[in-house]
């Protein structure tokens, strides 16, 4: 089934119209064919800069090689090319990285699940070179962070500098980036999947349901299928779906077949109803993705179709993220809500550098953290 949902195409570009045209259309020959009124008057530039912003320029290349060459200028298919080239070696050099890095987790006994980079590239699209990925995502435990921290100095990466204040950590913070300045490798170490106040499982629970990769020599482990599928869900609601590429992973999902009941259950326990609403809205309303009847129901929510509306206002380009705060406390319900927007206004070191207080006096961002906000709007408006 698809979603009778449907958004204003009005708001959308000549040159977004082809690219969704093109990640949705499975046949070749229909694109090349059946609508080749889509390439007329086309600014190339720009569909260009879109395929990149969208990180989906691996998929459209492919997309777009074997087509008739009179409907894409050779000048645009050189640049997807190289761009597809760059991200195939980048790709091989984050899997090489990515085992590295696991085998030294696993000789000091840290649990690692990886959540994104060239193992999920694999499991969705069965190659590597057809999803971008400019760092490799890993979860561990948080018991684990201090030996974690330890391996990763003494292989020659450095750990990003953040001035915390208040515990704000404990309110804030999911994970601690680290980069090599040599291999300009970025590695992203988590000890939640998402920031507070979003439940979720504990990292035992995930460990407990983990996949083997099969496509390296060495035992990688990620996401469960469901798990995997909710991760998706939630990191793309958190970012308003601005990148065409979150929702071609959720289509990539839901051609194959995961188990709806476990799905199910997950999304009922961590309250992820309304949000795997939103995704399924979207996924089948522009990349006409069909979905399963049994998560038909999530679709018809309120909380659904109107967050569905505000991410296609991102998507378009219609809304800037001037209003992405008000958008991400509109994913909270209930006390959730209220918790967010308790960590909202719960100080951090960004006010440190609008208003220098001696640590002693750190207690009065607390009342001041309304004024701060005010007054970091008036600066840089």
């Amino acid at each position: 089934m698809r979603t009778e949902f449907s958004f204003d195409e009005k708001l959308l570009s000549k040159e977004l119209k082809l690219l969704l045209e093109l990640m949705k259309t499975e046949n070749k020959k229909k694109v090349g064919l059946d609508k080749s009124n889509l390439f007329k008057n086309i600014n190339w530039n720009e569909f260009l800069e879109l395929a990149n912003f969208h990180r989906v320029y691996p998929i459209i290349y492919l997309k777009l090689k074997d087509l008739n060459e009179k409907l894409v200028p050779k000048k645009v298919m050189d640049a997807l090319y190289e761009k597809y080239k760059h991200n195939t070696f980048q790709m091989l050099q984050l899997s090489s990285e990515m085992e590295r890095i696991n085998r030294l987790f696993n000789n000091n006994h840290i649990k690692v699940l990886f959540l994104k980079g060239p193992v999920i590239a694999n499991d969705l699209y069965g190659d590597i070179s057809l999803r971008t990925s400019k760092d490799l995502d890993v979860l561990i435990a948080e018991k684990d962070l201090d030996k974690a921290n330890e391996i990763l100095l003494q292989i020659g990466y450095s750990k990003e500098k953040t001035t915390t204040i208040l515990n704000e950590k404990k309110w804030k913070k999911h994970h601690v980036i680290y980069f090599h300045t040599e291999k300009k490798t970025e590695v992203e170490i988590h000890w939640r999947l998402h920031p507070p106040p979003s439940k979720e499982p504990s990292f035992e629970e995930l460990w407990e349901r983990k996949r083997e990769s099969s496509f390296n020599f060495s035992s990688i482990y990620f996401l469960g299928e469901e798990d995997l599928f909710l991760f998706l869900v939630v990191h793309g609601a958190r970012h308003g779906w601005f990148r065409l590429r979150w929702l071609k992973d959720i289509d990539q999902v839901m051609k194959r077949n995961i188990n709806l009941r476990k799905t199910e259950i997950i999304t009922k326990k961590y309250q992820y109803g309304h949000l795997v609403g939103q995704a399924l809205i979207l996924v089948s309303a522009l990349l006409d993705t069909p979905l399963p009847k049994e998560l038909e129901a999530l679709t018809k929510k309120k909380q659904s179709t109107t967050l569905a509306r505000k991410a296609y206002l991102f998507i378009s380009g219609f809304e800037d993220f001037t209003y992405h705060s008000r958008y991400l406390i509109s994913l909270n319900l209930g006390i959730k809500k209220l918790l967010y927007i308790f960590i909202l206004l719960y100080p951090n070191s960004n006010d440190l550098t609008t208003l220098t207080l001696p640590k002693i006096l750190h207690f009065l961002y607390f009342p001041l953290k309304p004024f701060l906000l005010i007054w970091k709007k008036i600066k840089t408006s």
